[in-house]
């Protein structure tokens, strides 16, 4: 987790929303990305997205069964259904997204019954630090606003 934090603070630097994801394989970093939606101007540019699409590539398969990934904000609907699609076995992440959330805090995708796949899901790791760093980011945007108003 400490990893998805490094990427996270780097969104911070680059001016994206500081969100950072790691995919682990075996106990090994095979990927890590942060939010790069603004770099790219793409709004699927997710740390989460983007971390499946560069294990993957690695992996060179996109059924991604024996990997976890660890992020730092509970993951939007774009991302659980990413990881749904992708078969992740278990995501693991910082604090609680209400507004966005798709784990337990708007909807649960990643248990869903509905689904063919399941997503083991860990909560509440590192969640102090990943929730500091997005209320700094978004102060810090709140009155960059004000200023100009």
């Amino acid at each position: 987790m400490r990893a998805a934090l490094e990427e996270a603070e780097t969104a911070f630097k680059e001016n994206e929303i500081p969100i950072g994801a790691i995919i682990v394989v075996s106990g090994n970093i095979i990927s890590r990305q942060h939010n790069r939606n603004r770099a790219l101007i793409d709004p699927t540019a997710h740390a989460e997205i983007l971390a499946l699409r560069e294990a993957a590539l690695k992996l060179g398969v996109f059924r991604l069964v024996d990997a976890e990934i660890y992020i730092t904000v509970e993951p939007c609907p774009m991302c659980a259904g990413a990881m749904l699609y992708s078969r992740i076995k278990k995501a693991v992440y910082g604090c609680f997204d209400p507004k966005a959330g798709c784990d337990v805090s708007v909807c649960n995708l990643l248990n869903n019954s509905g689904f063919n796949h399941k997503v083991e899901t860990v909560s509440g790791i590192l969640a102090d630090k990943s929730a500091e760093l997005l209320g700094k980011f978004f102060k810090e945007k709140r009155a960059l606003k004000k200023k100009y108003e």
